[in-house]
């Protein structure tokens, strides 16, 4: 059965920050939106966020790869992402002839979490975890003509904003959406082995049990857990690509990491 919905793409803090990375990803984007391809942006933005605490004064906590967010740190995550690095890429992508509409995940309620309970009793704050997404103002934007911008700000219970993890925002959109392929652009050629070589190809069976027993690490963890979410809840295929095959992935080839179901 052919999947006919869009093509989601996450784009991370380390693409963001690298003006080259940046500037080849939104070029290869911008070449697949002229060529036809329906596509939905959702980014982060953690070093930029990084580099405004810190331009502040104010101090990052981290506790399992969670970012502890008490109210002041709030104002600088949804200040960053809603505003400084959405709107940028919006300006970015109108540069290259794509028109765009950046919005958050909190605006029409098109990314909902609930608060993220407590690690090792260790409080997070504003820290939610992605329950669902309502895909209907993405929607209604790309119906338009405009290519959709998500920054990973979430809609809480009683209206609260919450900072989520924006690989996790990215599959949740990717399943509400019922797109046809999700892709992670990343600054690393893919998933790796033990010995840094590119895997190619792997099943959702086996990036769980990966995921499970920690074998992966770091920024790599959320993303392959979050694929693993993706291809659960319906999305056909999901690709993790590094800056020499993003072009290659935005239109279905096979540079990258894989995931398929079995």
């Amino acid at each position: 059965m052919t999947n006919n919905g869009p093509v989601v793409i996450k784009l991370g803090g380390s693409i963001l920050e690298d003006p080259t990375l940046r500037a080849s990803a939104l070029d290869a984007i911008a070449d697949a939106w002229k060529a036809g391809l329906s596509i939905v942006i959702v980014h982060g933005g953690g070093r930029k966020i990084d580099s405004t605490l810190a331009s502040l004064g104010i101090e990052k906590k981290m506790h399992k790869g969670l970012r502890i967010t008490d109210d002041p740190t709030l104002e600088v995550v949804v200040s960053v992402l809603a505003g400084i690095v959405n709107k940028s890429l919006v300006g970015q992508l109108a540069a290259r002839g794509v028109p765009a509409a950046g919005i958050c995940g909190a605006d029409g309620g098109t990314i909902l979490a609930d608060l993220h309970p407590p690690i090792d009793q260790i409080q997070l704050g504003r820290v939610g975890r992605v329950t669902s997404a309502n895909p209907a103002l993405i929607q209604a934007i790309a119906s338009k003509g405009y290519l959709p911008v998500v920054g990973s700000v979430a809609l809480g219970r009683g209206g609260q904003l919450l900072n989520v993890n924006a690989d996790s925002a990215a599959a949740a959109i990717a399943s509400a959406l019922g797109a046809s392929r999700l892709v992670y652009l990343t600054d690393v050629a893919g998933l790796l082995d033990e010995k840094g070589r590119l895997i190619p190809m792997i099943t959702a069976d086996s990036a769980r049990m990966l995921v499970e027993y920690s074998i992966v690490k770091g920024g790599m963890l959320p993303k392959l857990q979050s694929a693993v979410d993706a291809m659960s809840a319906g999305v056909a295929k999901v690709v993790i690509a590094g800056p020499e095959s993003h072009s290659v992935a935005l239109n279905g080839g096979e540079g990258g990491t894989h995931l398929v179901a079995a």
